[in-house]
């Protein structure tokens, strides 16, 4: 039975970058041999419904046509993943905003803000830049993915009808 566009799918993954560098997976042992490893996680297949927007376009598409048990590595360029960066994401505050908190500004750090988290691009004299893009912004992405359960839309359907 091929997925289809509303099955619910459950699936395992290895998320890696054009260089090979895995950035993220659903197995805790990959995990744990790429320096990824986080202990609050919970590692293991995902569940989702396909053809809905709950994961990036290019993982959507490919889940199209898979059966169980099938494997599949796919390459998801920017515009199927988290899109390309905009500059209108990047916005400059006054250091003022850190330092009457408290805050010592960081390149490369991830604050939270009123607008959501962002990152710290670059810290200049009297302003601080902050990046809202995705990280994953720009970047091609290649994912290996393994189809671990399917459960059809129309099956969820005729289950629950009165009769």
């Amino acid at each position: 039975m091929k997925i289809e566009k509303g099955d619910f799918v459950i699936f395992n993954y290895i998320g890696r970058f054009e260089n090979g560098e895995v950035f993220d997976t659903s197995y805790e042992d990959i995990a744990k041999e790429n320096d990824i490893y986080v202990e609050e996680r919970q590692y293991g297949p995902l569940g989702v419904n396909v053809g809905v927007g709950e994961l990036i376009q290019g993982l959507d598409e490919a889940f199209i046509g898979m059966e169980k048990g099938e494997k599949k590595t796919i390459t998801i360029p920017p515009e199927k993943g988290y899109g390309l960066p905009n500059e209108d994401l990047i916005v400059d505050v006054p250091l003022s905003e850190f330092t009457n908190i408290g805050v010592e500004p960081v390149k490369d750090m991830y604050v939270m803000t009123d607008s959501g988290v962002a990152k710290i691009s670059e810290i200049k004299e009297n302003s601080v830049s902050l990046d809202f893009n995705h990280p994953l912004a720009g970047k091609t992405l290649i994912f290996e993915i393994e189809i671990v359960d399917v459960q059809k839309a129309r099956e969820e359907a005729s289950e629950t009808q009165v009769y």
